[in-house]
């Protein structure tokens, strides 16, 4: 529990979105947590409990608020953890908590024992991975019963429960109410269709048209399309039977309620958990705009506006397919790249049904690459790619099948770049992009793109590096404030 009492209530009385999802709030007098937004009547001090996790609070035996809904508070950022290693299994708890992984198979992943994770996350967050693991079911569960019409059977399902007795008994105890009993007290509006549409918080400001400008300069025909203020891509994912499911997604912004409103296809009810953890990075819902701005404004004394607060770090939803486009986008225009990796769609990718205008394929994998016979130039030279970029990203293919390179969360982004810069054709540009969009890796400097080089005229690259030790470790948001100036 949270020790600076008159501090936290000081911020719970203003209501100030910048602090939602650092801590949580519950009432001993109600039995009720709450995100510091809430717009409850404001509880008496001494009824104040401050808690670090929903998780946390629910531990002591909290119930989540049915007007605040503490499932929609944005996430922490990297830097928030007490340890980094607690944060990227926390993330992967959140990503993972439908498809019945254990603590043993979530460590070995991670490159640790189990106990030594339990001791780790316990000192970050306070409650051990196992409780952490059923809050996030409980709060998904929770978030698909509020603005869903899935059954409770598919609800329990997709929270990763097992069994529809599990969620009930789980739900019950924990929140003092059945999954219908809460249904009927919900009076949010539900999708009346076969698809599910559900919210994702973020910590304002959040200047929405630059990340959807950015995703639509790049933009792959066939597989993303931005239209009408709107994010809508393909999808195809894994369930833990290695089984591929294919479907769609669509992203708005609804700015009035800090959030981004995300509509599934109910082909992806298996996945949930992943597809909303990768819309999280994809659109960078886990940054603290302040933190960020707090050390970039000093960009602003070399030209007016260079920074700017709010400005997210677009990130990928498939990160194969990114670094391809990073690999294609060597030296060449972005919309030239764009051209290239829609001609590998078209010709490579995998066909499929989402009755959604522009949406016709996925992105061929790592595997579909490798599959191909005879020299891969052979097969992407005729769409004007050229033999070196070719040959390059078939050994990034090479290198994801075997393991030898990781995206997800990896612990030493250094040591992945320098993985990256080992594959003949990769130098460090394209590391470092890959880096800061796969791999969430905050603080890539691209002192010899084009771009960042035009923004900071008449600097040359090695004085740009030397003027970016002062933006560590935000310097990925600093390159795309640049490229934003643009």
């Amino acid at each position: 529990m949270l020790k600076n009492h008159s501090g936290l209530y000081a911020a719970l009385k203003a209501k100030d979105a910048r602090f939602d999802g650092r801590f949580f709030v519950g009432v001993s007098s109600t039995g009720i947590y709450c995100r510091p937004v809430c717009r409850a009547k404001l509880p008496k001090p001494e009824n104040c409990n401050f808690y670090l996790t929903s998780a946390e609070a629910e531990q002591a035996g909290y119930r989540p608020c049915l007007l605040c809904r503490p499932e929609l508070a944005p996430g922490n950022s990297k830097t928030d953890a007490t340890a980094d290693l607690a944060y990227r299994a926390a993330r992967m708890l959140e990503e993972n908590c439908g498809n019945g992984h254990s603590l043993d198979e979530l460590s070995e992943r991670l490159g640790c024992t189990g106990r030594h994770l339990r001791r780790v996350f316990t000192t970050a967050y306070n409650v051990s991975p196992v409780q952490y693991l059923q809050t996030c079911r409980l709060l998904l569960a929770k978030n698909l019963l509020t603005d869903t019409d899935l059954s409770v059977l598919q609800v329990a399902m997709a929270a990763g429960f097992g069994s529809l007795r599990r969620f009930n008994d789980v739900f019950k105890k924990q929140y003092k109410l059945s999954p219908i009993a809460l249904r009927k007290r919900t009076s949010e509006e539900k999708c009346h269709n076969n698809d599910m549409t559900l919210t994702l918080g973020y910590r304002p400001p959040y200047r929405w048209e630059e990340i959807l400008d950015f995703l639509a300069g790049r933009a792959m025909s066939g597989i993303e399309v931005v239209k009408n203020g709107e994010y809508l891509r393909t999808v195809d994912l894994v369930t833990a039977e290695e089984k591929h499911v294919y479907g769609w997604v669509r992203v708005g912004h609804r700015p009035k309620k800090n959030a981004l409103i995300i509509t599934v296809s109910e082909t992806l009810l298996s996945v949930l958990p992943q597809v909303l953890a990768r819309i999280r990075h994809l659109f960078d819902l886990y940054c603290d705009p302040d933190a960020v701005y707090g050390t970039l404004s000093s960009m602003n004394d070399i030209r007016p506006d260079l920074c700017v607060l709010g400005a997210r770090l677009p990130g990928s939803f498939n990160a194969f397919e990114m670094a391809v486009r990073a690999v294609l986008g060597q030296q060449i225009t972005v919309k030239a790249a764009s051209t290239l990796a829609s001609r590998i769609v078209d010709t490579y990718g995998t066909p499929i049904q989402t009755e959604l205008e522009g949406l016709t394929h996925v992105f061929p994998s790592p595997e579909d690459i490798l599959a191909l016979d005879g020299p891969i130039e052979n097969h992407f030279g005729p769409l004007g790619v050229t033999a070196a970029r070719s040959k390059t990203i078939f050994e990034l293919a090479q290198a994801l099948v075997k393991g030898e390179i990781d995206f997800d969360l990896c612990a030493r982004p250094e040591e992945e770049i320098e993985k990256l810069m080992a594959i003949r054709g990769i130098g460090s540009w394209t590391a470092q992009y890959i880096a800061m969009r796969a791999m969430e890796w905050p603080d890539a400097f691209l002192e010899t793109d084009a771009g960042v080089k035009k923004a900071l005229e008449p600097y040359t690259s090695r004085e740009l590096l030397t003027m970016a030790e002062a933006w560590r470790p935000w310097r990925s948001y600093a390159t795309i404030n640049l490229w934003n100036k643009l």
